[in-house]
């Protein structure tokens, strides 16, 4: 077999079915520079920072133009507060993640829910996020689950976002 694959190749490289630069004996392309750094979002909050570092995550990584927020996970309703309530108050949050990355809710091209029960959790979502996500509607992926990392946890959300443009 090792004879066979060096006999294509010999007979490719012969055949003149090689690259335009190496038939020529030109040089080889320089490879493509590195990526953009990346940036990372951190709670301002002292001791939910020292947990996602314990973890190894941050709230937000920022590479190119694109906005990565970790999932945020959302429990139940405090006393006297509806689920959407509480659910806004979350996609709050998030809002002031999004801008503490350069970003906000107009920006967001993706959507992604975790449920625990989404029967029970969507319409509540749902309503809750209409308030912050307006038209043209982010992509949205929402998926049942057995459970989330807390186990009061209802919910996960997790949200890419592009950078808000910056006028010219």
């Amino acid at each position: 077999m090792k004879t066979f694959v060096h006999a294509i190749a010999a007979a490719t490289l012969f055949a003149g079915l090689t690259t335009p630069a190496m038939a020529q004996g030109e040089a080889v392309p320089e490879p493509a520079p590195a990526p953009a750094t990346i940036q990372t979002i951190m709670p301002e909050d002292e001791q939910a920072r020292a947990f996602l570092e314990q973890f190894g995550f941050s709230q937000a990584a920022i590479h190119g133009d694109t906005v990565y927020l970790s999932g945020v996970i959302l429990g139940p309703p405090p006393e006297g507060q509806t689920s959407e309530d509480a659910y806004a108050r979350s996609l709050e949050a998030i809002g002031e993640i999004l801008k503490r990355a350069g970003s906000s809710w107009d920006d967001v091209i993706d959507i992604t829910t975790y449920h625990v029960d989404i029967d029970q959790s969507l319409p509540a979502l749902a309503a809750a996020k209409n308030r912050f996500v307006k038209a043209p509607f982010p992509a949205w992926t929402a998926i049942d689950i057995d459970r989330l990392f807390t186990p009061d946890g209802e919910l996960e959300i997790k949200v890419t976002a592009r950078v808000t443009p910056v006028a010219e």
